[in-house]
């Protein structure tokens, strides 16, 4: 009898410890009391920063074992140092996600010495809003529209050679003969947008989410005039500004001007790196698609003013592989460009 009830003692020990293995969760196991970083490549203050930090405030919630999210800067090529340095070198187990340029799939076309990674390798998460890039003048300052930059000298403001702010207005120049003089140097948007406010050039693009969030008031009373916009359709909240390609009748540029333009449906979209384990991302994309429908991270958003319209990643991965895509003579056509 005592060995009967020894043996239904041990059979209902192992059964408990196989209900407990089979109930723990290894995603919440990963990330209960770890820190999730989300590196980006730009100083903060920019719209790389405001949407990273809104993420930061909210996706820990809707992680298993929900870590503590925070944000690191590494500026340096216009964000193709933090670039390299999560692809190369940083940890690849879930513990680092990213937010990019949606630029880094053309730096990798068209520049591999500065784009050392693969795109391809790299998983998408969702995309907070797309991107479409806007370029602005000042009141009273010597470009009045579009068709201004094709008819007088304009100075444009800069960051770095592998940045949307010198990428757009270059093939503007070099397809659509813009008639612009690029300025490069400056550290970062809100540098080259002070530059702009204060007379030392006479246009600059950034993000029409940076815009809003950053520039609002001066826009709205006219202080500075969006004129053009970089996207494959125009923002809803710019309806009679047009894009770049349809600045133009040459079939050429409309090309070339689409390839650029094509990056923004990507826009601030979170990343995670190359050999990241399937778990941790389906983990990470079903956390997102949960954060960007609450109640909460939306009232924070408008509160930031900040744009939403997110992607879930799976189209995000799709628009990047197609970037990826671009058929080589049109790409080199336009590296040939930023090359000179």
């Amino acid at each position: 009898m005592r060995t009967a009830l020894r043996k239904l003692a041990l059979a209902a020990t192992l059964i408990a410890a196989l209900s407990a293995l089979c109930a723990a969760d290894p995603i919440e196991d990963f990330y209960k009391g770890r820190e999730l970083t989300i590196l980006i490549g730009h100083p903060p203050g920019g719209s790389y920063d405001l949407y990273a930090q809104l993420a930061a405030a909210h996706l820990g919630k809707f992680i298993p074992g929900h870590p503590n999210v925070i944000v690191q800067q590494m500026p340096g090529g216009a964000g193709s140092k933090a670039a390299a340095h999560f692809y190369n070198r940083a940890t690849h187990d879930g513990s680092i996600i990213a937010l990019f340029p949606e630029t880094i799939a053309y730096v990798q076309l068209m520049d591999p010495v500065q784009g050392k990674w693969d795109v391809t390798k790299m998983r998408y998460i969702g995309s907070l809003a797309p991107v479409n890039t806007v370029f602005m003048v000042r009141k009273g300052g010597p470009v009045k529209s579009a068709q201004d930059i094709f008819a007088n000298r304009t100075n444009v403001g800069c960051s770095g050679r592998t940045s949307q702010s010198y990428e757009y207005p270059a093939t503007l120049k070099a397809f659509a003969n813009a008639k612009f003089n690029i300025v490069c140097g400056y550290d970062g948007s809100s540098a080259y947008t002070l530059a702009l406010l204060r007379g030392e050039v006479d246009m600059v693009s950034k993000a029409w989410n940076a815009w809003r969030a950053e520039n609002k008031e001066q826009i709205d009373d006219g202080t500075l005039i969006p004129i053009l916009q970089g996207g494959l359709r125009r923002t809803s909240e710019l309806p009679n500004v047009p894009l770049m390609q349809e600045a133009t009748d040459d079939q050429t540029a409309k090309q070339a001007l689409t390839f650029i333009s094509s990056g923004s449906a990507i826009g601030r979209a979170l990343l995670a790196p190359p050999g990241i384990p399937d778990d941790r991302l389906n983990a990470l994309r079903s956390a997102f698609d949960a954060m960007v429908k609450d109640r909460d991270f939306i009232a924070d958003a408008q509160k930031r003013n900040l744009f939403l319209e997110p992607s879930p990643g799976t189209a995000v991965q799709e628009a990047s592989d197609a970037i990826a895509k671009t058929p080589k003579d049109l790409v080199q056509r336009v590296a040939k460009v930023f090359k000179e």
